[in-house]
């Protein structure tokens, strides 16, 4: 378990801007999810997207905030966004499809999940800038969008 205490910043502020830029490209960057009902609270324990548990506890005058920098060293730093984790749940039709599908999320550095015959993608922007990047394989039928949650 890793004890975060406080809010270091924001994850859009500037003097963050270079180091979290280089995480990104390591694969460093670590989302923590905070449902609604938790927003509010000074202590909570919660686990990240890419699986670090965390006991997280802020001072009386402290408010988490979308986008707070909770964590930050050489190798990693966790950010706090508020609700769900938003997913696209891509099923390819063939072994070659899921080929094409999988080279395009790594060179897009898509962050993702594997779920048996499905890729589910977890998003950091919107659905639609996602399927805009791999149209082709969706209007081909390659690639189909998996409506189970």
């Amino acid at each position: 378990m890793l004890r975060l205490h406080g809010i270091l910043g924001r994850a859009d502020d500037k003097v963050y801007a270079r180091q979290l830029h280089a995480l990104e490209h390591r694969g460093g960057i670590e989302l923590l999810f905070v449902p609604p009902a938790d927003a509010g609270r000074k202590r909570f324990r919660l686990t990240t997207d890419r699986g670090t548990d965390c006991a997280v506890s802020l001072d009386r005058d402290e408010e988490l905030v979308d986008g707070a920098l909770l964590h930050l060293d050489a190798e990693r730093a966790i950010i706090a966004r508020f609700g769900e984790q938003q997913v696209l749940r891509l099923k390819p039709r063939d072994d070659a499809s899921a080929l094409k599908l999988g080279w395009h999320a790594g060179n897009l550095h898509w962050r993702v999940r594997f779920e048996v015959d499905v890729l589910v993608v977890l998003l950091d922007a919107p659905l639609a800038t996602y399927r805009a990047r791999i149209q082709p394989l969706l209007d081909s039928g390659e690639v189909a969008e998996d409506a189970n949650v």
